[in-house]
């Protein structure tokens, strides 16, 4: 699949600093996935600056054509994972593990899920497909302040509509009594004006096919002190989170294998 890839990188101003931010082992029965070695490394992916926007929209940015001198290189060596059935295909790096497992109660029949991990065993992101569709509410005390940091278009399958766009590779934070952060694939508007009580890292999917997930986690909010955080990333201030995004190799490495997936059918 020949994909169109227009790539944002951002930098958050100086100005948006206060309360004023407006924003493996298979499951029973299922035979072994394949995987495809690549024996060449790819070139690393440098991001062009720019504005980060508070917005619902992850594609709300200001693009410009520098290129950013913090931009990260990926793995050296990677491997294509494929599922026994070939419905779902991506890339990832070749030291760490791709699993199938068994999905979680109320998916759809088919539906399927595959965690990534490093070597020690820490969970990368986790796919899920045949998602049920939901429609959570939001009461206006509920709300906080989200920004956008990194924005890709990528081509899979979506279902259009109210409150979607096209589909994109996003990492984005929300403000609460630390800036917490998550990456993953969406095509859902995260909140008017800036603000919502969840940022959805979920694909509404083609009709009967059920929606998907591929990301740290399906649903990011803004945690309580007593709440567990992990697999989001927490960060004092919203240059931490930039800084994330723009020169870390771990996100550089998250960032091609999301923009990788393959959905068949």
């Amino acid at each position: 699949m020949t994909r169109k890839r227009t790539v944002f990188g951002f930098r958050i101003m100086a100005l948006l600093v206060g309360g004023g931010l407006a924003a493996g082992c298979n499951a029973p029965g299922q035979a072994q996935p394949s995987w495809t070695a690549e024996p060449e490394a790819s070139p690393s992916t440098s991001s062009p600056t720019g504005t980060v926007t508070p917005s619902g929209d992850p594609t709300a940015t200001q693009e410009s054509g520098s290129p950013s001198p913090g931009a990260a290189a990926t793995s050296a060596a990677w491997k294509t994972f494929s599922d026994a059935g070939k419905k779902v295909s991506f890339e990832l790096p070749e030291e760490w593990i791709a699993q199938s497992v068994t999905p979680e109660e109320g998916t759809l029949a088919g539906a399927l899920k595959v965690e990534v991990k490093k070597p020690d065993g820490t969970v990368v992101a986790a796919l899920r497909t045949g998602l049920p569709p939901s429609a959570p509410e939001c009461a206006e005390a509920a709300r906080r302040p989200y920004t956008v940091i990194s924005s890709l278009p990528v081509d899979l399958p979506a279902l259009t509509g109210e409150g979607t766009i096209a589909p994109h590779v996003v990492f984005r934070v929300i403000q609460g009594y630390r800036y917490f952060g998550s990456f993953g694939i969406t095509n859902i508007v995260g909140g008017a004006d800036g603000q919502a009580c969840e940022l959805r890292n979920v694909v509404r999917g083609p009709a009967g096919k059920g929606d998907y997930s591929f990301g740290d986690l399906p649903v990011l909010k803004a945690f309580a002190p007593d709440e567990k955080v992990a697999p989001a990333k927490a960060f004092d201030t919203l240059d931490q989170a930039a800084k994330y995004v723009d020169e870390g190799t771990e996100f550089a490495n998250v960032q091609r294998m999301l923009m990788s997936l393959e959905i068949k059918n």
